[in-house]
Order: C-alpha cells, then sequence, then structure tokens
C-alpha cells in the first residue's frame, strides 16, 4: 500500500495534543474547521481525533471534522468500555457512512489506572487489553451481520442485536497501538494498523517483528505500521537545532506550570510501556540514528508521542524513508506548533518523501 501521512486534530490554538487538550478543556470550532481544512489541502491523508476523559468528545470532533473536508480520513480514537459496542458499532457505521467511508477506528486500551478510573473503569491493564480485543470482535461481528446476533464473552453479553446501518465500505479499519505484550497481542490477532511511538529505527524494527509474528501465527496480514513524531524544521539543519532548543525551553515551562502529566505517572514514572521505553532510550542518548532527538520526551515525562526529528526538510524527510524502509507505511507528523507545523510540513516534507517514494517506483518499474 501507498506510504500515508497523519497528522492530529487540535481543538483550539492553545492545544497540543490530548494532555493539553485536557488542561485548557478549550474547542474553537473556527480553529478546528481551519486546522482540518489545512490538512485536507495540504495532501495529509488521516487525522488523529484523540480521547482523554476532559477533553471535548471525539466521536462529534470526528464527524465535525468528517463534515468540514473532502477527502482527509479522521481516526478516532475510541476507549472500550465508555460506551458499550452495539451502540458503538452503531455509532461508527453512522459516522462512516456521513464521511462517505473515510473513517478508522483506533482502538486504545488505556495506559493509566488513573484515568481510567476517571470514567468508572477498574479493570487491570491486561485486563483491558483482553476487553479490547473482545470489542473489536464485537464490532465486525455486528457490522457483518445480515441479521440479529448474539454473544457471550468474559466482558460483554447481549441477545439479538443487529444494526440497520453498516459501514460505508463493510468494515471500518481497526488500528491498535501500544508498546506492552499485551499491546503486540491484541494488534496482531485484531489489527488492520499497528501504532508505534517514534523510537530508534532498532526498537521500532524490533517492535515491528514482534507484532507480525502475532498476526503470522493468527493467520492475519502483518497490519500496516503507523509511527508517530513532532518534525521540528527550519531551511538548515543548524536553524533547526536552534528552533529544538527553543521548542524545548517552551516545553519545559508548560510542563513545570501545570500539572498536564499527572494522570501518566506512577511513582514519578509514567504508568504506560510506551513513555517508559522513550524515557529509557532518551537515558542512552538525546540524538539517535538520522535526527531523532528525545529531549522532548524527557521535558513531558514522555507524556505521548514526543520524539522529534529534527533538521532541514532534507534532512527529516530522509529520516522519515529510513522508517520507511523498515516497513512504517503510515507517517503521523504533527508538531509543537500545530497550525504552522502543519502549513510547513505539507509544503517541504510531504512533497520530498512522495517524490523519493515515486523515483524509487518508476527506478524500480525501469529496471523490471
Amino acid at each position: 500500500m501507498p506510504v500515508e501521512f497523519i497528522s492530529a486534530v487540535h481543538t483550539d490554538t492553545g492545544s497540543n495534543g490530548p494532555a493539553s487538550s485536557s488542561r485548557t478543556g478549550g474547542f474553537d470550532p473556527d480553529f478546528v474547521r481551519k486546522y482540518a481544512r489545512t490538512l485536507d489541502d495540504g495532501g495529509f491523508d488521516h487525522t488523529l481525533v484523540a480521547y482523554h476523559s476532559a477533553s471535548p468528545d471525539a466521536l462529534q470532533l470526528a464527524q465535525f471534522v468528517a463534515t468540514h473536508t473532502e477527502r482527509i480520513r479522521p481516526i478516532l480514537a475510541h476507549r472500550p468500555g465508555v460506551i458499550f459496542p452495539t451502540h458503538a458499532a452503531r455509532a461508527l457505521a453512522t459516522l462512516d457512512q456521513i464521511s462517505n467511508g473515510r473513517l478508522s477506528l483506533h482502538i486504545i486500551s488505556g495506559g493509566s489506572d488513573e484515568e481510567q478510573h476517571r470514567e468508572g473503569d477498574y479493570l487491570n491493564k491486561s485486563e483491558r487489553y483482553e476487553r479490547s480485543d473482545e470489542y473489536i470482535q464485537i464490532l465486525r461481528k455486528v457490522w457483518q451481520a445480515d441479521g440479529p446476533v448474539s454473544h457471550e464473552g468474559k466482558y460483554f453479553k447481549f441477545e439479538g442485536y443487529y444494526s440497520d446501518v453498516k459501514p460505508y465500505n463493510g468494515l471500518v479499519p481497526v488500528s491498535v497501538g501500544g508498546s506492552s505484550q499485551d499491546a503486540y497481542q491484541v494488534g496482531g490477532q485484531q489489527g488492520d494498523i499497528f501504532g508505534l511511538w517514534g523510537e530508534p529505527l532498532k526498537e521500532t524494527a524490533e517492535q515491528i517483528t514482534a507484532v507480525n509474528t502475532v498476526a503470522r501465527a493468527a493467520g492475519r496480514p502483518d497490519p500496516r505500521i503507523w509511527v508517530s513524531f513532532r518534525p521540528i524544521i527550519a531551511p538548515t539543519d543548524e536553524l533547526a537545532w536552534e528552533k529544538a532548543h527553543r521548542t524545548l525551553g517552551v516545553l519545559k515551562d508548560q510542563t513545570s506550570n501545570t500539572e498536564m502529566l499527572r494522570h501518566y505517572r506512577t511513582n514519578g514514572r509514567p504508568a504506560n510501556v510506551g513513555s517508559q521505553r522513550l524515557l529509557d532510550i532518551a537515558e542512552r542518548g538525546e540524538v539517535h540514528d538520522r535526527c531523532l532527538w528525545t529531549a522532548p520526551a524527557v521535558a513531558t515525562n514522555a507524556a505521548g508521542a514526543s520524539t522529534a526529528l529534527v533538521g532541514s526538510p532534507e534532512t527529516v524527510a530522509k529520516a522519515l524513508l529510513d522508517y520507511v524502509d523498515i516497513g512504517c507505511d503510515l507517517l503521523s507528523i504533527r508538531g509543537y506548533d500545530p497550525l504552522n507545523d502543519a502549513i510547513d510540513y505539507a509544503r517541504y516534507i510531504l512533497p520530498l518523501v512522495r517524490q523519493e517514494l515515486a523515483h524509487r517506483a518508476a527506478t524500480t518499474t525501469r529496471a523490471a
């Protein structure tokens, strides 16, 4: 499949993803509309609609994005356990119809017990992943059913359910993410897509192998791999690093003056494995491979996707292609200055990556 680019929806001018959105609680419809259309016009293929217990409702936000754009595909982050899966199947199918089949679903099992407790979920982490597995199976069962279906599992039970509304193309693509063995297991068994945070090439390749091994054992195709970065670009590498250190100063000020990280911590360390891995990698070095920078992960206690690619557009494009070469075909890039960075990525990064991939394809075709 072709390499595609992902961004992430920001709900107001001050939001910087799910963590900062939870601080501000902000929702500016005019800004969201402008931001989504910028992604649409700029050539992004997908945009993540993140989920947090205090943020604007993700399902309604995804519908807003779909309604105000023509081509970009919302990836709706969805937490099993908040609504019953039969209701979710109907709601998601309706949204997929509204968007003419542009919806993808990103299942988040939950990395923080404290955050889960806020919405009444007291399962432990392994149980949450088990529930996610069952939840995805139910969604697909409902979407594909020609008549009423019943289900009795460990976490859900219902009888004779049927939905008149089905996804536009029969099924909604399902993404799973994480860096734990539980995540690999569910992602390999159920995911059409598997999401990773930006780790060095070696560690990323190891995670891809772990997920693919599970998928193949289950008789499923390898999931598409989605990898996330926060690129910091400028006309030259030197200027990009100057910009990076200015950005780091702002991040440190933000995190020292707020409680944005509290729900990610357990005894001073993040509760989820993905964040722990980023911090462990940062301890081994601040810069990895071509230009992967771990300092933002340290500054934010790895609260979400937080590693950066730093350099000129040419350097960052080459770094992204390094990940393509190890099997990543969904490249998530969003900046710390969301709207302006999205404009710059569309102008400078997307064309370089796509031109190189087109050149490779043409060269391969001529050689054949």
